[in-house]
């Protein structure tokens, strides 16, 4: 699989060191934990500075990734941490139904709570994975997907644990990150742009999958 551009730097600490880890894979993990930051709530201001700095010396080549990175470093640079704090709440936290909803089992149903997230559980007991302690949100948040996802890069670069993310993937992230990226790319501000990254990375791992 090809990741095309690495994350050396934002969220270096959540992936661990290993002799037989290659630099593809620490850069697909290092996406996977500042995706899973960033859904899971709103960044800082250190976090908004260092992908101001840290995401234009990402943003090379012409494909969507650069791009992504582009626009994502420009809007930290220009953003300010309250305003984006309440673009977070107003976007995803609000009381009633929020602008733009992050747990899968809506995409693929329209409900919240409905089978697929049934399916999801099922499979995180087979992986040995659960629900941490004190997380309100049900398994099917895109933060704790791709917080699995990170998971399970980390724990297994060789080939049986490349199955494991090629299936995970497939089955709780494929049938719809295009239409939550398609609810964010229908906003303005900075989680448009997290969005955008979110798509372009997703599709780079879909495709790589794809040829696996």
């Amino acid at each position: 699989m090809n990741a095309n551009t690495a994350h050396p730097d934002i969220n270096r600490a959540a992936v661990p060191p290993a002799s037989d880890w290659s630099e593809e894979d620490r850069a697909r993990a290092d996406h996977y934990a500042l995706l899973a930051q960033l859904f899971y709530a709103p960044p800082d201001a250190l976090l908004l500075a260092a992908l101001a700095t840290t995401g234009k010396s990402l943003a090379h080549g012409a494909g969507p990734l650069a791009a992504a990175w582009t626009a994502l470093a420009d809007s930290a640079a220009q953003a300010d941490p309250d305003a984006v704090q309440e673009e977070y709440e107003r976007l995803f936290v609000a009381i009633g139904k929020p602008e733009v909803t992050l747990c899968g089992s809506y995409y693929q149903t329209g409900f919240l709570h409905e089978e697929p997230l049934a399916d999801l559980r099922d499979d995180l007991a087979r992986l040995g994975l659960g629900r941490r302690v004190g997380i309100g949100e049900t398994e099917d948040h895109i933060a704790a997907l791709i917080e699995v996802m990170r998971h399970l890069v980390v724990t297994g670069p060789d080939a049986a644990g490349l199955a494991r993310q090629h299936e995970f993937f497939a089955r709780h992230l494929q049938p719809w990150y295009g239409a939550l990226c398609d609810a964010l790319a229908q906003q303005e501000g900075f989680y448009a742009r997290v969005g955008a990254l979110t798509r372009a990375f997703l599709d780079i791992e879909s495709e790589a999958f794809s040829f696996d």
